[in-house]
C-alpha cells in the first residue's frame, strides 16, 4: 500500500500537466468496438493506451466526436462501463477496470491534517476512495471480487449487491440460502429463484453462504457502487441431515412483512403424517393461522376466512381444488414442488382477487446437468419425479407423477354400507426450463390432476384440474428485471348417476380462467426498490348442467346459462428502507371487474327479499356487453421496526375484492361446490385486515419466536338462506344471502432451527363469526345477530418434533388439538296440520367434541457418500397413534319417531405405514 501511494504522488504533477496539453480529436463511429476506438485515437493522437483486452471486448459504440479532448472522448465512451483511465503522462494512458487511480491524498488521510485542510485551495477537489487492504483475506477465501465502479465520491453511501445462487452441477436455482456478511449483522437469504439483494457500505466485506447441502464458500468483495455478483456452487451431501434448514437467519425479524410463512421441502419428510404421504399443504396446517374444518376435508381457513378466499397458486396458475381423497392428500406432489411461500398477512400488491391468504408455490428446475429423480412407493400412494436435462447447461424437462391403489382400504372398513365404494386419484405435472442467456430465461408448467370416487353404488363423482403457465423472464439490467407470464387454469365437477329407475342423468359444472400478467422489478437506489405491474383475467364460469343417460331416461335437460367476468389490476409498490431500523413496504393496486353477457339479468324492486314475486323487469345483454362493474383501490402498507438487532415489531393493513364466490350448504368443504361470478345481484366480497406483532431470535438464531395479533372485517360474504337449493338454480341469488363477517385472534410460534431436537411450535387463539341481516325476517338468521362461522376453531395447537439419535436415524412427533367446529342441533320437534317437524337450535349454536391426534415415526437416512447410485430414505409412522375416534361430522336421524344423533369419523384406529423413499 505504501509504494502504491508513492506512486500516487509521482506521477500527481505529471497528469496535471498532461491534462493541459490534451489533444483534440474527431471520430465517426458506427458499431464500432472499443478496441477499435482506441486505436483510431491513438493513431490521431500518437497517445498509446495500456489495458486487458478481455475488458474491452464486446462492446461497441456508435457516435459522433467532432474536435473534442482526449479526455471529453474517454468520459463518455467509458461511461456506461466500469473502466476509469488515467494520463501517466503526455504520451501514456492507463486503462483500469472498476476502481481509480488518484493523484492526490484526500482530506484526513493522515492523522493530523487541520494545517494542511486549512491551507488547501479552494478549488481543489474533494476525494473519496475505497481504500482496501490486499492481505486481509483470509485462507478460507475462494477469490476478490469488484463490484461496480469507482467515481470520486464512492467511498461515501451504501450500495446495492444483487445476484443468482446456482447449483454448480445441476445449474437450479438454490432457494433459502443464507448470505452473511462476516463481522457485521448484514445478511439475507435467497427466494425461490435463487435470488438475493443486499444493501452494503462501500469498502472491502466478506461475503459467506451457508447451506445444507452445498458447500460454504467466502469471498472478498470491493464494492465501488451498485453491482451483481453470482453466486455458483457445488453439491456437498456431508452436511445433510437436519430437519430444519438453518437459512433464514434473521429473516423472519428483518422483513418488513408479517405474517408470511416459508415451507422448504427438504424440511417436511421426517413428519409423521397420514399414510406415510409427504404433504407440503398438510403441513401448512400446523402453522399459527391456518386450519381446516376437519380432518379428511377439503379447504383451508386462514385467519377466520372461507375455504374460497385463497389464491393456490402452482407456478402462477391457480389451482382449484387442492385435496385428493376426500381432503387426506393435497394436489400438490412434493417430490416436484421447490417451496411454497404462504402470505395470510399483509399480501403483496402483485396478488390480488382473494381476500385471506396466498399459497404461493412454485415447483422445482429440471438438473440441466444430468440425469436425477426420486422415486417413494407406500401403502397407498405411489410417486415418481425425474428431471431430464435436454440441452447440457441450458434446459432441462421435470416430469412428476402420483397415483393411487387405495381401493383396499374401503373394502376393508367396518361399515358395510362403504364396502363397495371406491376412489382413486392421479396427477402429473412437467416443467421446461430454457436457459437462453444469463439475463433471459422461459420456464413453461402442465399439471392434470383427477379424482373418481363412488361412495353409494349408484353414483360416480370426478373431479379435475387442469392448469398451465408460461413465464420469460429478463433480466435488462443491474436496476430493472421482469417477468411475462400466460396462464390457464380448468376445473370441472362431474357426477354420473344410474339405478334401477327411468332417471339416469350425468351432472357437473366447471370454470375456465385466463390471465397474463407483467410484473417488473425496478431497483432505484438502496433505499427504494420497485415492483409494479399490469394484469388481466377472464373467466368463465359453467354454473351447472344436467342430461339424461340412455334412451330410455325420464330426465329432462337443463342447463344454466354461462358467466363470464374480466378482471384487470394495475399495481405499484416500494420497499423504503428509511434508516437501518425502519423499513417500509407500500404498495397501491387498483382492480376493476366488469361482469359480461351474453346473460339475462332479473332486477329485484329495491327494499324488498329477492323472489320470483319481486322481479320487476328482465334486461338482455348480448355477447361481451358489459353488465355491471365493480372495484376500487387496495392498500397494502407494513412497516417494520427493530427495537434490537433481534427483536422487531410489525405492523402491517391491507384491504382487498373478490370477484367470485363459492356456493355451499354443507358445513364442510365440499366438490359438489359450485361458482358463482359477481354479477348485478351479487357484489362482490370486501375485507380489510390490521395486524401487529413482536419477532425475537435467540442464541444466534437458533430459535424463533413471534407473537402476532389481528383483526379483520369482511363485507359481501355469502351465505345460504335455511332449505336453500343451490344446485342447478338458475336465479340463486333469491337462495342466498350476503353479510358482514368478522375474525379476530392471536398467534403464536415457537421454532428451533438446529441442533438435534428440533422442529415448532404453533398455537392460535381466534374467533370468525358472521352477521346475517336484513328488514324482513328471511333475510335475516339467528335474529340478525353475529354467530360462529362453520370454521369458527378458537384454540388450535400443533406442535411438530423431531429428535436426532444420528445423521442417519431421527424420531419424529406430530401433536394437533383443536376445538370443534360448530353445528347446529336439533332441539325438538312439533306438528302442524298433521305433520311432523323438527325444530333446530339457532345455526351453529353447539359444537362437536373437541379434536385431537398423535404421529409418532422413526426415520433412517440413507448413508450420506456423495459417490453412490441413490440416497434412500426410510419413513416408519403410525398415524392417529392414540386411536382417537375424532369426529368428522354429527348428523341426525329419525328412527321410530325418535331424533337419533350419529357422528361419523375418518380414522378411528391407529393407521401404521411404511414408506420407501430414494433418490438418484
Amino acid at each position: 500500500m505504501k509504494n502504491f501511494v508513492t506512486l500516487l504522488i509521482l506521477f500527481s504533477l505529471q497528469y496535471l500537466t498532461a491534462q493541459e496539453k490534451a489533444p483534440k480529436v474527431s471520430l465517426s463511429l458506427e458499431q464500432t468496438t472499443l478496441e477499435q476506438v482506441l486505436g483510431e485515437i491513438e493513431q490521431q493522437t500518437g497517445l498509446h493506451f495500456f489495458y486487458v483486452e478481455d475488458w474491452v471486448k464486446g462492446t461497441q459504440v456508435t457516435a459522433n466526436y467532432n474536435e473534442i479532448t482526449v479526455s471529453e472522448v474517454l468520459e463518455k465512451l467509458l461511461e456506461q462501463t466500469l473502466l476509469n483511465y488515467y494520463f501517466l503522462d503526455n504520451n501514456r494512458v492507463v486503462i483500469t477496470k472498476s476502481n481509480i487511480i488518484y493523484d492526490q491524498l484526500p482530506q484526513g488521510f493522515f492523522p493530523d491534517t487541520s494545517k494542511i485542510a486549512a491551507e488547501r485551495p479552494k478549488e481543489t477537489k474533494e476525494y473519496n476512495p475505497v481504500f482496501y487492504t490486499q492481505n486481509k483475506s483470509p485462507k478460507a477465501t475462494s477469490k476478490t471480487i469488484f463490484i461496480g465502479k469507482e467515481t470520486q465520491t464512492s467511498g461515501t453511501g451504501f450500495f446495492n449487491l444483487t445476484g443468482q445462487a446456482t447449483n454448480q452441477q445441476t445449474g437450479e436455482p438454490i432457494s433459502n440460502l443464507s448470505i452473511i456478511v462476516q463481522g457485521t449483522t448484514i445478511g439475507t437469504v435467497t427466494d425461490i429463484n435463487g435470488n438475493y439483494n443486499l444493501r452494503l457500505p462501500a469498502g472491502e466485506h466478506l461475503l459467506e453462504t451457508r447451506s445444507l447441502g452445498n458447500e460454504d464458500v467466502v469471498t472478498r468483495l470491493v464494492i465501488f457502487s451498485d453491482g451483481t455478483y453470482n453466486l455458483n456452487l457445488k453439491e456437498d451431501y456431508e452436511l445433510l441431515g437436519e430437519v430444519l434448514v438453518d437459512s433464514n437467519q434473521a429473516e423472519n425479524v428483518e422483513d418488513a412483512i408479517g405474517g408470511t410463512e416459508d415451507i422448504d421441502i427438504s424440511e417436511i419428510k421426517n413428519i409423521p403424517l397420514v399414510l406415510g404421504e409427504r404433504d407440503v399443504m398438510k403441513v401448512a396446517v400446523t402453522l399459527p393461522g391456518i386450519s381446516t374444518t376437519g380432518e379428511g376435508s377439503a379447504g383451508f381457513n386462514v385467519r377466520g376466512g372461507k375455504t374460497d378466499q385463497n389464491l393456490i397458486l402452482i407456478d402462477d396458475a391457480v389451482l382449484y381444488n387442492p385435496a385428493h381423497f376426500f381432503g387426506i392428500f393435497s394436489a400438490v406432489n412434493p417430490f416436484t414442488t421447490g417451496d411454497m411461500t404462504i402470505y395470510k398477512g399483509n399480501i403483496p400488491a402483485r396478488f390480488g382477487g382473494r381476500l385471506s391468504s396466498v399459497f404461493d408455490i412454485t415447483s422445482k428446475d429440471a438438473n440441466t446437468q444430468k440425469f436425477a429423480g426420486e422415486v417413494s412407493v407406500g401403502p397407498v400412494t405411489s410417486n415418481v419425479a425425474l428431471e431430464i436435462p435436454v440441452i447440457k447447461e441450458k434446459s432441462g424437462l421435470l416430469l412428476g407423477g402420483r397415483s393411487t391403489y387405495s381401493d383396499w382400504i374401503l373394502k376393508n372398513l367396518d361399515d358395510e354400507s362403504l364396502k363397495d365404494s371406491e376412489a382413486s386419484f392421479y396427477d402429473v405435472i412437467a416443467k421446461y426450463n430454457h436457459k437462453f442467456s444469463d439475463k433471459t430465461n422461459f420456464k413453461a408448467t402442465g399439471y392434470f390432476s383427477r379424482d373418481n370416487y363412488s361412495i353409494t353404488s349408484d353414483s360416480l363423482f370426478n373431479y379435475q384440474n387442469l392448469l398451465f403457465s408460461m413465464k420469460l423472464n429478463h433480466k435488462f439490467n443491474d436496476k430493472n428485471d421482469g417477468s411475462l407470464i400466460l396462464t390457464n387454469s380448468h376445473y370441472n365437477f362431474d357426477i354420473d348417476y344410474e339405478s334401477e329407475y327411468n332417471n339416469n342423468f350425468t351432472s357437473g359444472y366447471k370454470i375456465n380462467e385466463t390471465e397474463v400478467k407483467l410484473n417488473m422489478r425496478y431497483l432505484h437506489n438502496a433505499a427504494h426498490k420497485f415492483d409494479y405491474g399490469i394484469s388481466t383475467k377472464l373467466y368463465n364460469v359453467h354454473p351447472g348442467k344436467i342430461e339424461p343417460v340412455g334412451s330410455g331416461s325420464i330426465i329432462e335437460p337443463f342447463e344454466i346459462p354461462k358467466e363470464k367476468g374480466l378482471e384487470s389490476a394495475i399495481y405499484l409498490a416500494d420497499n423504503f428502507t428509511v434508516n437501518n431500523k425502519l423499513l417500509l413496504s407500500g404498495g397501491l393496486r387498483y382492480s376493476h371487474y366488469a361482469a359480461l353477457g351474453e346473460k339475462n339479468q332479473k332486477v329485484y324492486e329495491e327494499g324488498l327479499p329477492k323472489s320470483e314475486a319481486t322481479v320487476i323487469d328482465t334486461i338482455h345483454y348480448g355477447k361481451n356487453e358489459v353488465m355491471e362493474t365493480y372495484g376500487g383501490p387496495e392498500v397494502r402498507l407494513s412497516a417494520r421496526y427493530l427495537l434490537l438487532p433481534d427483536l422487531s415489531l410489525k405492523l402491517s393493513y391491507n384491504n382487498a375484492y373478490q370477484y367470485i364466490h363459492t356456493l355451499s350448504n354443507n358445513t364442510t368443504v365440499s366438490p359438489t361446490d359450485t361458482y358463482k361470478l359477481t354479477d348485478k345481484n351479487i357484489k362482490p366480497q370486501r375485507a380489510n385486515q390490521y395486524s401487529l406483532g413482536l419477532y425475537k431470535n435467540f442464541n444466534n438464531n437458533m430459535y424463533e419466536v413471534s407473537v402476532e395479533g389481528y383483526y379483520k372485517e369482511s363485507d359481501n360474504i355469502l351465505d345460504y338462506k335455511v332449505g336453500a337449493q343451490l344446485f342447478l338454480n338458475e336465479n340463486i341469488e333469491t337462495e342466498v344471502l350476503q353479510g358482514e363477517g368478522r375474525s379476530f385472534g392471536a398467534e403464536f410460534l415457537l421454532k428451533k432451527t438446529e441442533g438435534r431436537l428440533n422442529g415448532w411450535l404453533g398455537y392460535t387463539y381466534s374467533k370468525s363469526e358472521l352477521k346475517l341481516d336484513g328488514a324482513f325476517n328471511e333475510q335475516q338468521v339467528n335474529n340478525g345477530e353475529y354467530f360462529p362461522a362453520n370454521y369458527d376453531k378458537p384454540h388450535d395447537l400443533s406442535l411438530v418434533a423431531n429428535y436426532k439419535l444420528t445423521h442417519r436415524f431421527s424420531f419424529s412427533a406430530n401433536f394437533v388439538y383443536q376445538t370443534g367446529r360448530p353445528v347446529t342441533f336439533p332441539t325438538g320437534k312439533y306438528y302442524q296440520n298433521g305433520i311432523e317437524y323438527v325444530l333446530y337450535s339457532d345455526r351453529n349454536k353447539f359444537r362437536i367434541p373437541d379434536y385431537y391426534r398423535l404421529d409418532l415415526s422413526f426415520n433412517v437416512e440413507g448413508n450420506h457418500k456423495i459417490k453412490k447410485f441413490a440416497h434412500s430414505f426410510w419413513n416408519i409412522s403410525v398415524y392417529n397413534v392414540l386411536g382417537r375416534n375424532n369426529p368428522y361430522s354429527v348428523f341426525f336421524v329419525t328412527e321410530e319417531g325418535e331424533v337419533k344423533a350419529y357422528k361419523s369419523s375418518i380414522f378411528s384406529i391407529p393407521v401404521p405405514t411404511i414408506t420407501y423413499n430414494f433418490r438418484f
